[in-house]
């Protein structure tokens, strides 16, 4: 319906969102570009983009990303833009973060700041999906995204949480 829609003008084109499609490998970008060309009757498909949680809770796609794989690059890699939600968990990653991790992350920062600057380090990742309770709760997270974390220490924080 979607790609009709596309074909038709009425949508600029259509995304999948999952929150765990890719981790429990229900399905791969291959096959989601598989399926939206057969859809639109060519390789002419409008599937635009990808979400799916990326966090430190959520770490899998960083670390397969980090390595040139996984959905993320996928997805760039065939035109696709892709999105990461749920980058605090709702809400509830900076009280789980500890003083020690967060040092780790970006030393002198906050458990918020923390996280959205190791998210912004994530390659193949074009957009962070969050919302905020205040204007100044966004201004922060925004301010957060643009100083992303070296990937030297991107890959330490992944190494670290991985061995824990």
């Amino acid at each position: 319906m979607l790609g009709e829609f596309a074909q038709a003008g009425r949508i600029g084109g259509y995304g999948v969102a999952t929150w765990a499609g890719f981790i429990d490998q229900a399905f791969t970008v291959a096959e989601l570009i598989a399926l939206a060309s057969e859809a639109a009757g060519s390789a002419n498909h409008h599937l635009a983009g990808i979400q799916l949680p990326v966090s430190l809770v959520t770490a899998e796609p960083i670390a397969q990303a980090l390595d040139g794989a996984g959905p993320l690059v996928h997805a760039r890699d065939a035109g696709i833009v892709t999105f990461a939600s749920a980058p605090l968990r709702g809400g509830e990653l900076p009280g789980l973060m500890t003083p020690e991790l967060v040092n780790l992350i970006q030393p002198g920062s906050t458990p918020h700041a923390a996280a959205f600057q190791l998210i912004s380090a994530c390659p193949a990742l074009d957009v962070v999906l969050t919302s905020t309770s205040t204007l100044q709760h966004w201004e922060d997270a925004r301010d957060a995204l643009a100083q992303p974390i070296p990937d030297a220490r991107l890959r330490t924080v992944l190494d670290v949480l991985s061995a824990g």
